[in-house]
This record gives C-alpha cells, sequence and structure tokens, in this order.
C-alpha cells in the first residue's frame, strides 16, 4: 500500500497573502521521488493554496523533521500522469483522492 509506512498528516506553513502572518495547516500528504504532495479538497478557494499564489514559500514539519521547500500547484492538463498517480496514492492511503493536486519540493541546503 502507497504511504502505509509514513505520518497520517503534515504541517504545512505559509505566509498569510495579505497579513504576511505565517499561517500552519494540518494537511494529509504523500511522497514521491523526495517531492511531496498534498491535495486541496477546496482547490483554489483554500486559503492556503491561495497563499501559495502569492509566495510559494513554505515550512514543512512532520515527525521529527523540519524544512523550507517550494510549493506549487500542479496544472492537471500539463502533467495528468502526476496528477492521477498522486490521487492514486491518496485513494490507496486514505480511501479518497479527488482535488487540486499541489507538489511541495524540499529546498536543498547549500
Amino acid at each position: 500500500m502507497a504511504g502505509a509506512a509514513e505520518p497520517q498528516y503534515l504541517y504545512l506553513t505559509t505566509r498569510g497573502r495579505r497579513s504576511g502572518l505565517l499561517r500552519e495547516t494540518e494537511i494529509w500528504f504523500t511522497q514521491r521521488d523526495g517531492r511531496y504532495f498534498v491535495i486541496a479538497e477546496h482547490g483554489e478557494r483554500a486559503q492556503w493554496v491561495r497563499n501559495l499564489g502569492v509566495d510559494p514559500r513554505v515550512q514543512v514539519r512532520w515527525g521529527g523533521e523540519r524544512f523550507a521547500a517550494l510549493a506549487r500547484v500542479v496544472d492537471a492538463v500539463a502533467e495528468p500522469a502526476l496528477v492521477a498517480v498522486v490521487q492514486q496514492r491518496f485513494r490507496e492511503k486514505y480511501g479518497w483522492g479527488e482535488g487540486l493536486v499541489v507538489e511541495i519540493v524540499p529546498e536543498v541546503a547549500t
């Protein structure tokens, strides 16, 4: 089963697009090839997704890990195979997988 050893959720911190304040959201996720994926059930109406449109830099916390990352909405038209894989992994892990797919790529320390 995909993601069976993963924690159930991670904490995604975005910067408020109007307030500039940090906003932390507990959200279900899955991983693939060193990237993390979350799904916005309410699509682009989700406040955290709207925040990403202004500032894609995020912080991620799960288990004992914390790291900086860049997030982007995956274009379902341009990347249908990626969307399908992520949605399937969500179905296997959580029993659902509909919504807007967001990719989170950890920043590499230099």
